[in-house]
């Protein structure tokens, strides 16, 4: 119902509309590419809408103004970072206080154990470990799994995405054999070397790659989160559970984006029984932090390991992770917000998202979905994928490129990466309904007629 050229029309007037908009921030990005490489400081920022990156002035709550006095409704919140809220007053107050009594000494102070027993009040883990990102929690996990179990391999779902961890950076190729992760960048061995790659909810896959027992670790989200929400079938997790366990192969959950199902994550909500747990992102209200939780048998095991004099380099830590600054940031995180009852706030707004975009779609007669996890949801340009393959294969880009431009042009930013938005205890019904609004306008305008 919808013609390429149309697509390829709208997409030229999108983009001068939102070169018109933006002088401010079209200056700032030139002189940004004299010292920048690619005029970014981080290269995924290239990734949003327009030809330019925007540049923003500030942020808060649910919302952010650019250079050039535009206000937006802010559905990605830097990709799940600020999913608690930009600039919350409580963690601004925790920084300022602890940045002026101190940020690094490779001491603990007394925030570190109030947050742990956060921690395990909310996940249900007994025993944690600081990190400065998800993919250092990670990279740190596989390393302890791989010393306890004496094995090599990680298994990983087939379009996961676990931060920059190098054996995450792995698919298959139509013949089922791994593959680098295209764009993956210089990695320092073929990835089948490291990993086996199955997909998601096939078990049968699933127990031919651990039956080896050559296999540390699954890593993996609860439901596939950055190729799109793909959601478990009745029945996998428990199948996951009950497979590694037989195979004498860890589980580790890494909960930094499913962390929108609950307070507890889908670990709490769908009562997992991971060996490690990753969170990473949320906790920190936008400051850099993760963590990562292990049961007491495995805290056992690595209690003289942890202790040995080497441990400065065992390939786990960094000088400044659990520093008191992140640390802090935590503390006033997670004692303020992502509690119980800002979820019974965000989730039914997710859904009242979700209902506005199945109504315009369905009205339209597309043949379009849209999935939620929690506070999260998604629309797809095709039925629901029940693995990363179908999901991958199901990526319009030249759509989500005029999806992702007319909502930016008119207010609303959407998370890059997807055709996803991300709610927050600062969102309101009237940002929901905007972003039905403009969702309706470019259904509408793709399915007009040609003038």
């Amino acid at each position: 119902m919808i013609e390429r050229k149309r697509i390829t029309d709208l997409l030229v007037n999108e983009e001068q509309r939102f070169f018109e908009l933006h002088p401010r921030s079209a200056e700032r990005a030139a002189q940004a590419k004299l010292h920048l490489l690619g005029g970014v400081p981080m290269p995924w920022m290239s990734r949003l809408p327009g030809s330019f990156p925007l540049f923003f002035d500030s942020a808060r709550g649910a919302s952010f103004t650019d250079v050039d006095g535009i206000r937006y409704v802010d559905f990605c919140l830097g990709d799940t970072g600020a999913m608690a809220g930009h600039a919350l007053e409580q963690v601004a107050d925790a920084l300022g206080r602890q940045a002026r009594n101190g940020i690094t000494t490779m001491m603990p102070n007394d925030d570190a154990p109030w947050v742990a027993a956060e921690l395990t009040r909310r996940f249900g883990l007994p025993k944690w470990q600081l990190a400065m990102t998800a993919t250092d929690a990670n990279r740190f996990v596989l390393r302890f799994a791989r010393h306890l179990t004496g094995r090599p391999k990680v298994l990983v779902m087939d379009w996961c995405y676990h931060g920059t961890v190098d054996e995450a950076l792995a698919t298959l190729d139509e013949a089922g054999e791994v593959q680098p992760r295209a764009g993956s960048l210089g990695p320092p061995v073929h990835p089948s070397l490291t990993t086996k790659v199955v997909q998601f909810n096939d078990i049968p896959a699933l127990e031919q790659a651990l039956a080896g027992r050559d296999v540390a670790a699954v890593l993996m989200e609860p439901a596939l989160t950055n190729v799109g929400i793909v959601l478990p079938d009745a029945g996998y997790l428990d199948a996951v559970r009950r497979l590694t366990r037989l195979y004498g192969t860890m589980l580790v959950i890494d909960e930094t984006h499913t962390i929108c199902v609950g307070p507890g994550g889908a670990t709490r909500a769908w009562a997992l029984e991971p060996d490690f747990f990753v969170i990473g992102k949320t906790i920190g209200g936008g400051m850099p932090a993760a963590a990562y939780g292990m049961t007491d048998e495995i805290a056992a095991r690595l209690t003289d390991d942890v202790a040995h004099a080497s441990i400065d380099t065992s390939g786990i830590g960094g000088t400044l992770t659990g520093n008191a600054l992140a640390t802090a940031a935590v503390r006033a995180t997670l004692g303020s917000s992502l509690r119980d009852e800002d979820f019974a706030y965000m989730i039914p707004l997710a859904e009242a998202w979700a209902d506005g975009v199945r109504t315009v779609y369905e009205a339209a007669g597309l043949a379009w979905h849209v999935q939620q996890l929690g506070a999260r949801a998604e629309y797809w340009f095709c039925p629901p994928p029940c693995n990363g393959k179908q999901a991958a294969a199901g990526i319009d880009p030249q759509l989500d490129q005029f999806m992702h431009l007319w909502a930016l042009n008119r207010g609303v930013l959407l998370t890059p990466f997807h055709n996803m938005a991300l709610l927050s205890p600062h969102h309101t019904q009237a940002d929901v309904d905007l972003h039905t609004a403009v969702f309706a306008d470019a259904v509408a305008t793709l399915a007009a007629p040609a003038r």
